[in-house]
């Protein structure tokens, strides 16, 4: 049993990030793309100051939470579907003796499911992810799949069913996914896109093991599946190796430390690692402004939203002065606020939050109650009955 994962910190710790990561979504989804001049026009001479109407509304979400909901269930399915293949449960009622989780066996790392059963885990709430875009089941489900609609608790909340500019990188490898049914990864690289379709949705990793190896390596994979460049794939690992030491309360500098040196294992990690030590670097000179984090790039790809979003995290110690901070420039700034969101959010905790933005987050519910059963899974107080079942099937 993961014993950090049943301390109520760690509760609002996880809560924190995943929704500080959807409000720094929902903050930049408005602007993704206007530059710092065209943003002040639309918000006013101090730029984005609160939530402003996107997509109908205040609060909305865009592609970027939705896609890190649905890692997080494919994460949990994954996990459970372990636990019922080696025996702790069957329908119904717990059997006699534990489930290994959270330590080591033999010399090898116990986790619920292997290696590939968790990445087809992944895939698959992906192609949940791309039905709720539009797209037919048929076309979605890939070709080895016969179910003839998706199943699973998350899909039925039918708020997901709205297309929120997704990257067309994402969309354009699950289609072909659905048609081919072959799932790429680092060994198999799908093509040659270091976009931050792949970081902006890899936080829940964090919580898969506590084997800080194997999160990167999750972490890497989960997002090959559709971004094949190294930068596109490294920087998610990094990322999930961050949160989740943020999620058991170290100091961000440790984490990004710790990160870096995972990083630094993996061939292709230079770039990552130069936009890592440029974050440090400007840190060092105080306050972000627009014009600072701007030298960082844009966001747009693996490596800057990563740097960009450590960097307003390690310059600022609030997490709502982060989440504006982390919008405010001329670039993805929808994907920076949500990647800066997870880190901060984990950093101080669902309480330090803006409640007035909160209340108006869209699918909060939902967010608060899929953290909840993450941390019951995860943690080892999930059951094993036919009810959790319904809620997480296997794959």
């Amino acid at each position: 049993m993961r014993e950090w994962l049943q301390d109520p910190a760690t509760r609002s710790r996880l809560r924190g990030s995943l929704y500080a990561g959807a409000l720094g979504d929902a903050l930049g989804a408005k602007t993704e793309f206007d530059s710092i001049d065209r943003i002040r026009e639309i918000a006013g001479p101090a730029g984005i100051t609160g939530l402003i109407p996107a997509y109908g509304g205040l609060g909305r979400i865009t592609d970027d939470t939705q896609m890190t909901l649905f890692t997080l269930e494919g994460l949990i399915r994954a996990h459970f579907s372990g636990r019922r293949e080696q025996g702790t449960f069957t329908t119904g009622r717990r059997q006699q003796g534990t489930f290994a989780t959270g330590r080591r066996q033999q010399g090898t790392f116990a986790t619920a499911a292997t290696a590939p059963q968790v990445e087809q885990s992944l895939q698959l709430a992906y192609q949940r992810w791309l039905h709720t875009q539009g797209v037919s089941w048929e076309r979605a489900r890939g070709p080895e799949n016969t179910s003839t609609e998706p199943d699973g608790w998350l899909i039925t909340n039918r708020e997901l069913f709205s297309r929120r500019a997704p990257g067309l990188t994402c969309f354009s490898e699950l289609e072909a996914y659905g048609k081919t049914g072959v799932r790429a990864g680092m060994d198999k690289p799908v093509n040659n896109s270091k976009g931050c379709g792949g970081i902006m949705r890899a936080a829940p990793v964090a919580l898969w093991s506590d084997d800080l190896a194997e999160v990167f390596r999750l972490g890497a994979e989960s997002a090959a599946l559709t971004h094949g460049h190294p930068s596109g794939y490294l920087s998610s690992g990094a990322f999930a190796v961050i949160v989740h030491e943020l999620l058991r309360g170290k100091p961000l500098l440790d984490a990004v430390t710790t990160a870096r040196a995972e990083l630094e294992k993996y061939p292709g990690h230079e770039e990552q690692s130069v936009a890592l030590d440029q974050a440090l670097a400007l840190a060092e000179e105080g306050p972000p402004t627009p014009e600072k984090l701007e030298t960082l790039g844009q966001g747009n790809i693996g490596e800057t939203a990563l740097s960009m979003s450590v960097y307003v995290a390690l310059t600022t110690t609030d997490p709502n002065v982060a989440l504006l901070a982390s919008v405010n420039h001329s670039g993805d700034s929808d994907s920076t606020g949500s990647v800066c969101g997870n880190l901060v959010g984990a950093m101080y905790g669902e309480e330090e939050l803006e409640t007035s933005w909160l209340v108006e987050l869209e699918l909060s519910e939902v967010i608060g109650q899929l953290a909840d059963d993450a941390l019951a899974e995860f943690g080892g107080n999930a059951p094993g009955d036919d009810r959790w079942y319904a809620r997480y099937p296997a794959h």
